[in-house]
């Protein structure tokens, strides 16, 4: 199982400031953020499957044009995944007919070129043998992250989170946990307002990651532009003795 970063930002505003998108092998995406339209239209055109953190704009701005930018190459529907919160929104606010065409009914509604498919927490969900489990977090909105596993070993993405003793719990119950992406979007000056908007700033993260009780390597992604040296230096403060790295885009891992 490979994971490539194609967008890790918190923002926008440079040519290496992609919002959150994830490709596992060439087929799935992990949100689908402004890093996703960096692939190219034959990369898109094989992307069968999308699973859904949550439903703000840096992590869905590229679902709607990826959608209608491959209907016409497609003999199957692309499959979003996310919780029945997560789904209600989209048909309710994305594909409305007034944002953008419901794709659902296109090109026609027995064939149409998107799937909505509900996850539950805890549940995990298999393409082919592959698996993804949703896992609790705390957001200002209905949000998870994600465990995924190939057997062989794992990886989580927290996703937009802030406190939440759920989500350490159920980390701590991945024995061959290999990889962390945990976010941490905004600089301690901020730290009322990174809870305000259920984020974590370094000294909320550091007091978090003592919950963890998994040997992994860390990565630190979300970081606000403008804010990425400063944070950076303040997890390395706050959080010395986990080792963290800054997430990259393009990076890769494999597990």
């Amino acid at each position: 199982m490979k994971l490539r970063v194609l967008g890790c930002s918190g923002g926008i505003g440079g040519r290496h400031l992609r919002t959150t998108s994830m490709l596992v092998d060439q087929d799935i995406l992990l949100d689908a953020g402004t890093g996703a339209t960096d692939l190219s239209i034959t990369e898109l055109s094989l992307i069968d499957h999308i699973f859904l953190t949550h439903t703000h704009m840096d992590h869905i701005a590229a679902l709607p044009l990826l959608i209608d930018s491959v209907f016409d190459r497609r003999q199957k529907p692309i499959t979003v995944y996310g919780t029945e919160a997560v789904l209600t929104i989209l048909r309710n606010h994305i594909f409305n007919w007034a944002i953008w065409p419901d794709f659902t009914e296109v090109p026609t509604s027995e064939k149409p070129v998107l799937r909505l498919q509900k996850i539950e927490i805890g549940r995990p969900v298999s393409v082919g043998d592959r698996q993804f489990t949703a896992l609790p977090v705390d957001h200002t909105v209905p949000a998870v992250g994600y465990h995924l596993t190939s057997g062989e070993s794992s990886l989580v993405f927290s996703g937009d989170t802030c406190i939440c003793d759920a989500f350490w719990k159920a980390v701590n119950t991945i024995a061959d946990l290999k990889y962390l992406i945990v976010e941490c979007a905004f600089s301690n000056r901020e730290e009322r307002l990174a809870f305000a908007s259920r984020h974590y700033c370094p000294s909320m993260l550091a007091v978090e990651l003592e919950k963890l009780e998994r040997d992994c390597e860390i990565f630190i992604t979300h970081l606000k532009p403008g804010q990425i040296e400063l944070t950076m230096a303040e997890i390395e403060d706050s959080l010395g003795d986990f080792k963290t790295k800054m997430l990259q885009n393009n990076q890769t891992f494999e597990f």
